[in-house]
Parts: C-alpha cells; sequence; structure tokens
C-alpha cells in the first residue's frame, strides 16, 4: 500500500507573522528600534509608526543613479557638501524619518544619531501607483517644506517633467521644467540638467 504525501504543516505556509512579534506595535516604535531595523525594503518613520515603501524597479533607479552621479560630480567640482543615494534616513523633525532617493547635504549641517538633521537639497522619483504619487506629489512636498530643506526636486517620468521647487518664507515656489527645457537649481548654481536626459535614463545603456 503506498502511503500518502504528508501535507505541510501550517507553519511552513505563509508569511512568518510571528516574527513581527519581535517588534514594537504600530505607534510604539521610538527613533532607535528604527534605527536599528537593517535591510530589506526601505522603510521611513512616522511618529512612532514605520512605513514600508514599496521596492523600487530598474527604471526607477537608473534615474536615481543618473542624478546621483550628476550631484556627486558637482559636489566633487565645488568641495560644498555631500551628496548620498537612498537608503540613508533624514531626520526632518522628532519622530519623523524620510529617506529621499538623492540627497544633498552641506557640510555645517549637524546630525542625530549620525543621521543628517534635515537636508539642503532632495530628490525624488516618483513611483508607479496612486499612493506613491501621493506621496511625492502631495505629501512629502509639505513635509519638507515644514523640514526647511530649501530645494526640492520632483522627477515625473510618467508626464515627462522634473518639478523644481524652492522654499521661499516657508513654502515651496514651484518651477515646471519639460521634456524640452533645462531643469537648474538655485541652491546649487550651475546644477543643470536637460530633462531629456534625466528621463532618458530610466531606459539605461544602449551598446
Amino acid at each position: 500500500m503506498s502511503r500518502s504525501t504528508p501535507s505541510k504543516s501550517s507553519q511552513t505556509e505563509g508569511p512568518t507573522w510571528r516574527v513581527a512579534l519581535f517588534f514594537p506595535e504600530q505607534g510604539g516604535w521610538t527613533e532607535a528600534d528604527y534605527l536599528e531595523l537593517q535591510g530589506g525594503p526601505l522603510v521611513e518613520y512616522d511618529d512612532g509608526c514605520v512605513e514600508i515603501l514599496d521596492m523600487p524597479t530598474k527604471e526607477h533607479q537608473r534615474v536615481a543613479q543618473f542624478l546621483f552621479v550628476l550631484l556627486q560630480t558637482y559636489v566633487n567640482v565645488h568641495q560644498c557638501g555631500e551628496a548620498f543615494i537612498a537608503p540613508l534616513p533624514v531626520r526632518l523633525w522628532a519622530r519623523k524619518y524620510r529617506e529621499p532617493d538623492v540627497i544633498f547635504i552641506d557640510s555645517t549641517r549637524s546630525e542625530t544619531d549620525g543621521y543628517p538633521d534635515g537636508a539642503d537639497l532632495v530628490m525624488e522619483v516618483v513611483s508607479e501607483g496612486n499612493e506613491n504619487r501621493r506621496r511625492d506629489l502631495h505629501v512629502k512636498l509639505q513635509e519638507y517644506a515644514q523640514a526647511g530643506i530649501a530645494e526640492y526636486w520632483i522627477i515625473d517620468a510618467e508626464v515627462e517633467t522634473v518639478f523644481v521647487n524652492r522654499l521661499t518664507d516657508g513654502q515651496y515656489r514651484e518651477t515646471r521644467h519639460g521634456i524640452d527645457s533645462i531643469a537648474t537649481s538655485h541652491r546649487l548654481p550651475g546644477l543643470n540638467v536637460a530633462v531629456s536626459d534625466i528621463i532618458a535614463a530610466a531606459d539605461g545603456p544602449r551598446c
């Protein structure tokens, strides 16, 4: 008589939900708890809660890397601070961290627990999906202004536009740069880039 194959134990099926018991409940996270998280997807921190972000696509990362190289080159030439690419937690205010795609930090900026208190220029590449668009185009626009970040670039490949937001009297003043124009920085004079080159970066190199 043949033996039937034993069924899988319920312990080997589905997500490992019990791992969550090692972590605080939403609303109970401290900044130290958040900063101790290692690896995995991007995670941001908001007043005791953690937000798990969608994993970026290759197209998203190509654009972010293109912008980082542009910014890093500027920093190397002008010796005026540091450029970073995510993941790097940026402390906007107490109990609030974001991880912008590309970051410029002046050398005089302070830190908390080894992470920058705010930034001087940040860039976000808008990911697909309504929630991602709402976060980058609206939520972070308000948050970065509140944090006093002098300039916020939004790269929206869906409409082939770069929005450069310059902080003036506590609010952002937006300049839209379409596919045929040059996006320019106010915070970093001489940082200029063709929008067509940014959008084209999503396709990667051609051999």
